[in-house]
């Protein structure tokens, strides 16, 4: 399928919108009382540092929505008001934030419903309104969306769009696709279905097997098993790598792309030599700026000295994840919440653990004065940040 002609007839259709209906005023005041919040602009205006009583919270300098989630939540906003009796529908979480979410259904908005891993699309008739979510969908679903005759609102971040005009041109020039990002992430779904020939890896170990592979050979059945879900139909890692592109999921971690970046480069240098480097490899940046800002602005925060970290985002956030990642390395105490109720006590936190599990951890809340780093993922609303940061300090002034 030729995926740029289809994307290019898709936009001149009369039943496709991805600039709004002209209430952005009107939705910017909902926004602002929904989601904003006083007590964040304080910390900002303090030069991101806050104490009361014997807590000083320390609050990252970028954090929070950035703006492709900003546009993308304004956007469905914009649908909902300018469609106020049409059947609205979702193909995805809008973005990952549960409170974000809960309120798109409090506005009737409905969520394609999943059975068995698999979208079902019966449920959406001709003339829905459908919005694409920001993290993008698939072709094959908006082909099908078209096909029903639907109004498409599509919110799709722009850095998205971006990394998909990659693969595109690596299809063009016949190289596979290496895709740093999790294979089944919406994101990484949507990015492949763009894709010609791709292979997804999730982190640099998986890049060091391919390129031994290239370099050395190997067994071709156990490569196959090890990325069984992460490639193209009829990948053959024998034949589909001897020209490589490098594509990215997002909201990985910046320097984990640039290193398996570098080294797919080095390998295919090593292989076919400086001179004919440009025919086996291709580089573009396609690093998303909000969240390099916000990797960037946790590595300065967890050098301050801190008592314990807290990360603020939707459990199934990947670029919260990474955040994570960061204060974990250093072995800082930290919790990744979604929401305060998350908080049961001071004696009791439920929070997600890096590998996914949901734990209880107790005795989280140091007596005596305490620093507590703040940060939170590009879709996590201010207002999420003030509600657990007010709880803090009411269980830190009972005890």
């Amino acid at each position: 399928m030729d995926t740029k002609a289809f994307k290019r007839s898709l936009q001149h259709s009369e039943n496709y919108n991805r600039k709004g209906f002209g209430h952005k005023a009107e939705v910017a005041t909902q926004l602002q009382s929904e989601y904003q919040s006083n007590l964040i602009q304080q910390i900002r205006d303090r030069n991101y540092t806050f104490t009361q009583g014997n807590v000083t919270i320390r609050l990252a300098q970028a954090f929070g929505f950035c703006w492709g989630v900003e546009r993308a939540v304004a956007m469905a906003y914009e649908t909902r008001k300018h469609f106020p009796t049409e059947r609205i529908w979702i193909t995805n979480e809008i973005i990952h934030n549960p409170s974000v979410n809960q309120r798109m259904q409090e506005m009737d908005v409905k969520f394609v419903p999943v059975e068995a891993n698999n979208k079902d699309f019966s449920v959406v008739d001709q003339g829905d309104v459908v919005i694409l979510p920001a993290f993008g969908a698939s072709v094959q679903e908006m082909q099908l969306l078209h096909d029903k005759g639907c109004k498409i609102v599509d919110t799709t971040c722009p850095w998205v769009s971006k990394v998909w005009n990659t693969v595109e041109k690596h299809k063009k020039g016949e190289y596979t696709s290496i895709i740093h990002g999790k294979y089944k992430h919406e994101e990484t779904v949507a990015t492949s279905s763009f894709a010609g020939k791709y292979l997804i890896v999730v982190n640099l170990q998986e890049a060091e097997y391919v390129t031994n592979y290239i370099l050395n050979g190997g067994n071709r059945e156990e490569f196959l098993t090890k990325f069984a879900k992460a490639f193209s139909a009829g990948f053959d890692p024998d034949k589909d790598l001897d020209k490589v592109g490098i594509a990215n999921q997002t909201t990985m971690l910046k320097d984990d792309t640039e290193k398996i970046g570098k080294l797919f480069e080095k390998t295919m240098m090593q292989k076919y030599g400086p001179m004919e480097l440009n025919q086996h490899f291709q580089s573009f940046n396609t690093i998303c700026d909000a969240t390099q800002e916000r990797q960037d602005a946790m590595l300065e925060l967890v050098e301050d000295q801190l008592d314990l970290m807290v990360v603020i985002g939707g459990f199934n956030s990947s670029n919260t994840t990474q955040l994570q990642q960061i204060a974990f390395d250093r072995n800082i105490p930290s919790y990744h919440i979604d929401s305060v109720e998350r908080i049961l006590s001071r004696n009791a936190i439920q929070h997600r653990q890096l590998n996914g599990e949901l734990v209880i951890s107790e005795e989280w809340l140091p007596l005596g004065e305490i620093v507590i780093g703040v940060t939170s993922g590009a879709s996590t609303p201010d207002k999420v940040v003030e509600d657990i940061i007010e709880k803090i300090f009411a269980l830190k002034s009972a005890s």
